[in-house]
């Protein structure tokens, strides 16, 4: 993927063209493979959705509000000479809106939880008190000033009803284009409001014996077509609006699944932090387009693969909750979403680890490989960035292995690049075994003891056993080069788990541990095997529990599960 920690980050083959047919049934699906539509039909947004949009629009409409009432009410005041009109037509009014948008603003900023009800509530209280306001100010300005322009003439008349609409036609676009509706509500909120300036205009020139009839009307028309209009712009914009909310919606469901933030991104494809529309779980989705993947082998094997995956139980492997495919062929997985780190971030950002924390999580690795090799499933790509830590179930430091099988295909130039290319070696180089690095295809479960003995190379060190080498380098250091013992870079690694972790780092595969339950028997066996404990691991994770820190904060966990 593009960010290189992340939960469903993975190497993934390179890109070239070719259809992809869907290689068949699924297990317990008919023939032809699972088939969802990308973009289901049309429907509405879930409440959810709604209330977090709904939420946002109040909080800035009565900002608005509440910054121009503070900032208009004493200008008011010193603008005109004091007196009772200047009180009851100006002051009070304008007082009335400001402690209101200031106690709704207070509501909809605190950190409770509001229904879409109560969230409608106030929707209706702001743009009530709103309405409320201008239609009373408006009836008095109305009172005295048309008999005035009345007497000059129906082109005053009318300038006089477009100065009084003005501030309709504003609150009524302003609603249209902020609040989420629709159209029939929108309308009937509109129409409301529409019919407010026309009744007031009526209210404030029927008793006025002076006003001519015909003035009186020509006010009113005008008034009614420029209300009509605005009415009508603030319906469509909030119709049109809602639909393409909606169509963005749509296009963000797979399935039983909703799309909500994409997280990451890869050579074939996106992962999406997504929910499950009627458990309301969230998950990760990764989607594996087609067009992208190339060879249809490809995506063949993925799909064998993860139903191979989706098998695995053991807690410290990541659980597969779904697969299937769309209806365009874009193959996708669901995967659980897991809130943490990678062991790369852990250490680069806290450094190497203590030897009784580094065993205490190399021993959980095992057991997932232990049970992933009994089925002849080899991961291929076993790397820091590849390993997640994270709390669950009230457990802490629990590691979770990711991505079985699921490696990008890369050729290494002269100068160390990447480049994406069929048949040319799998995995990481700085963590390939010796097979790998030579290019063997048929890995076995060696191949996967040797990644993870680099791997505690990492953790116990802070870097592969190969650092700081370019990648052609690094790949015949992995063939040909011992790697340092780790005494050369921290005298605190006892000689025990110095002697296991460069067992896994031998260059024939037959002199590492035969497999994952052998090494987590010699690791078991290390005097710091147990030394950390969960009341360590609770402290430090606590530790580390801050709005913007390493493990907390959405950022940090949004850029792991990517």
């Amino acid at each position: 993927m593009s960010t290189p920690n992340s939960i469903a980050k993975q190497s993934i083959p390179g890109e070239s063209t070719g259809p992809y047919q869907p290689s068949g049934a699924l297990p317990g699906e008919p023939a032809g493979g699972l088939k969802v539509a990308l973009v289901p039909a049309f429907g509405p947004q879930p409440a959810s959705e709604i209330q977090t949009l709904l939420r946002k629009r109040l909080r800035i409409i009565t900002l608005i509000c509440l910054v121009a009432s503070a900032v208009n009410l004493p200008m008011e005041f010193f603008s005109y000479e004091y007196s009772p009109i200047l009180v009851w037509f100006v002051l009070i009014p304008q007082t009335v809106v400001l402690l209101v948008a200031a106690a709704l603003a207070a509501i909809l900023w605190s950190k409770r939880q509001l229904s879409l009800a109560r969230l409608r509530l106030s929707e209706l209280i702001a743009f009530g008190v709103l309405t409320v306001g201008f239609a009373w100010e408006m009836y008095h300005s109305v009172r005295i000033l048309l008999p005035i322009y009345a007497a000059r003439g129906p082109v005053e008349t009318a300038v006089l009803a477009t100065w009084a609409t003005h501030i309709w036609s504003v609150l009524m676009v302003s609603y249209g284009a902020f609040i989420p509706n629709t159209w029939r509500r929108c309308a009937a909120v509109v129409g409301v409001m529409a019919l407010m300036p026309v009744a007031i205009g009526a209210a404030a020139g029927l008793p006025d014996t002076v006003i001519p009839g015909r003035s009186l009307l020509h006010f009113l028309s005008v008034t009614g077509i420029l209300v009509t209009l605005a009415g009508a712009v603030a319906v469509f914009g909030s119709h049109h609006i809602q639909v393409l909310r909606q169509q963005a919606s749509e296009a963000r469901k797979l399935g039983q699944y909703l799309l909500k933030q994409r997280i990451g991104s890869g050579g074939m494809g996106e992962v999406y932090l997504a929910e499950h529309l009627l458990l309301r779980r969230p998950c990760a989705l990764k989607l594996i387009r087609p067009e992208r993947a190339g060879d249809p082998n490809t995506l063949r094997r993925f799909e064998r693969e993860v139903q191979a995956t989706a098998t695995l139980t053991h807690p410290n492997t990541v659980q597969i909750f779904d697969y299937g495919h769309a209806e365009d062929g874009t193959f996708y997985y669901v995967m659980e979403y897991l809130p943490g780190l990678s062991l790369e971030q852990l250490v680069n950002r806290h450094g190497p680890l203590p030897p009784p924390r580094a065993v205490h999580l190399l021993r959980q690795v095992c057991g997932a490989l232990r049970e992933a090799h009994a089925i002849g499933l080899i991961h291929r790509d076993i790397k820091p960035s590849n390993i997640l830590l994270c709390e669950r179930g009230g457990c802490h430091d629990i590691a979770k292995l990711l991505d079985f099988g699921l490696v990008r295909v890369q050729a290494v130039s002269q100068d160390g690049e990447k480049l994406t290319q069929e048949g040319a070696i799998a995995g990481t180089p700085a963590y390939m075994s010796p097979e790998q690095a030579g290019g063997q295809e048929d890995l076995d479960a060696p191949s996967d003891i040797y990644s993870l003995g680099a791997v505690a190379y990492f953790l116990l060190t802070g870097q592969p056993p190969f650092a700081g080498r370019s990648s052609v380098k690094m790949l015949a250091a992995h063939l040909y080069e011992p790697a340092a013992p780790l005494s050369a870079h921290r005298s605190d690694v006892s000689v025990e788990l110095q002697a296991v972790v460069l067992r896994c780092l031998a260059k024939n595969p037959a002199d590492r541990f035969a497999d994952a339950e052998s090494l987590e028997i010699a690791l078991a066996g290390c005097h710091t095997a147990g030394a950390w404990s969960e009341k360590q691991a609770v402290d430090w994770w606590r530790s580390q529990a801050r709005p913007s820190g390493a493990v907390g904060g959405k950022r940090a966990i949004l850029r792991n599960q990517g």
